[in-house]
């Protein structure tokens, strides 16, 4: 009778849980994540319009005849694409690719398409992990895009270091949409730890550029690594922002047949009720839970209550908390994660940046100067962002020495960073052991427990 009487009581709480979550989401716009970022420069947002081009060139079957090109073309030589490989070819490990060599801007470039809704492969790379599956450099990554990122990377890097040393004073870029972008997030990762496969590349030469990702690495790597990866995120983006669980969603909805869509319900309404009733505060403390990679750069072109698309602007930061946290109900949501609108609004992002800059006629030497000054302000963003991360205690989080000039180490480096001196070192040491010892010893299973290793 008693727990007759309780069933009522647990429905109006459920009520009120969704109730809420729904009216926080109604009001919840992207704009608010970055409304404190500072405003990206026309130098470091250039290369991304053109990037994105080459993204949209891998789509088309013949590049001296192309079907879908916007504006003014791709801007590419096609007799400078090295190598392109289809389904066919990558045996559905991931999705097609090219290797281009961008003599106008000293650019290697390797860029891997975005996921195919017509291709199961590409769902099962994505959809190819458990919560805290893979760890990686210390800290956790997503199981089937590191196993996209190392297939690449044992296929292609005899191909790369031909290019990286017959070309010495080219950058080597990793550009991705979609699935492509957390595929290259780790596939830069797996190349930073093995720079000795790829002639002894200096790390500076490194860079990645992911538009759209998929959460793919814990938060310590996702700072960590915000020197050399760069994630572009359109306004409402829905892709940077689902997390395992909602996965976990779509994983029962595409391979589970006609059953999965009676548990769907259930799914959806716990991962509600879970969103609403856990805090950030330890959601930050769960070292599993994953995130877009590197440094952030935020276009928002739309402005809540109001109706259709503003100027767009830039937004960039290395964030530690509210770093894409919740999704946002927008009719957008899936539109702004197509390559094409990526391009759209980032070109006209860049070309208000510049005739801003023709507006105040700035002088080359200040050019060289802002330039300059931008490296600065990025170190100093990056190393406020490892020391944030350290201050609230995030799992394995690192200070690092300074931006872009990273200790040499032998093969295997563990991504150049080394703790600098400071009151936290000797205790940070000691804890780092402890974690050393503990991970020795027990493995974490899928509930989250911890399991003496077999």
């Amino acid at each position: 009778m008693s727990i007759a009487c309780g069933l009522p009581v647990l429905e109006c709480v459920y009520c009120l849980a969704c109730a809420r979550w729904v009216w926080l989401k109604c009001l919840y716009t992207a704009g608010y994540e970055s409304e404190n970022w500072s405003l990206a420069t026309t130098e470091e947002f250039e290369p991304v319009p053109r990037l994105c081009r080459l993204i949209l060139s891998a789509y088309e079957e013949d590049l001296r005849n192309p079907l879908w090109a916007p504006p003014g073309g791709y801007g590419i030589d096609p007799d400078c694409v090295v190598l392109r490989k289809n389904d066919e070819e990558t045996l559905g490990r991931v999705t097609p690719y090219m290797i281009y060599l961008d003599h106008d801007n000293a650019d290697i470039v390797l860029a891997i398409r975005g996921l195919n809704l017509a291709k199961e492969s590409d769902y099962a790379v994505l959809l190819d992990n458990k919560l805290g599956q893979t760890k990686f450099d210390g800290g956790y990554v997503h199981n089937g895009l590191l196993k996209a990122a190392e297939w690449v990377f044992d296929t292609e890097c005899d191909g790369l270091r031909e290019l990286v040393e017959k070309y010495p004073t080219y950058t080597l870029t990793f550009l991705g949409h979609s699935l492509g972008a957390g595929v290259v997030a780790l596939l830069t990762m797996v190349a930073l730890q093995n720079r000795d496969k790829l002639g002894n590349i200096e790390r500076n030469r490194i860079r990645c550029f992911a538009l759209a990702p998929a959460r793919c690495m814990s938060l310590n790597l996702a700072v960590r690594y915000a020197d050399v990866i760069s994630s572009v995120v359109l306004q409402d983006d829905f892709l940077p922002r689902t997390t395992t669980a909602l996965e976990d969603v779509f994983r029962s909805l595409f391979w589970s047949g006609e059953g999965s869509l009676h548990s769907l319900p259930c799914l959806l309404c716990l991962t509600c009720l879970k969103d609403t009733c856990t805090l950030e505060a330890k959601m930050l403390k769960d070292p599993r839970r994953l995130y877009a990679p590197g440094r952030l750069y935020h276009i928002v072109e739309r402005k809540p209550f109001r109706i259709g698309r503003f100027p767009p602007v830039v937004r960039t930061a290395v964030p530690v908390d509210g770093r894409f946290e919740h999704l946002v109900l927008s009719c957008n949501a899936t539109s702004d994660h197509a390559i094409l609108w990526i391009e759209r609004e980032s070109q006209r992002a860049l070309d208000l940046m510049l005739e801003k800059d023709r507006a105040m006629e700035i002088p080359a030497h200040q050019r060289m100067e802002r330039q300059e000054s931008i490296v600065r302000e990025h170190s100093e963003e990056y190393r406020a962002a490892l020391q944030r991360a350290v201050a609230l205690d995030i799992p394995h989080a690192y200070s690092s020495s300074p931006y872009g000039t990273f200790h040499e180490k032998e093969v295997g480096e563990n991504s150049g960073l080394l703790d600098t001196e400071n009151p936290l070192s000797s205790s940070k040491r000691r804890r780092e052991s402890w974690d050393d010892f503990v991970e020795r010893l027990f493995d974490v299973d899928e509930t989250g427990h911890m399991v003496f290793k077999q």
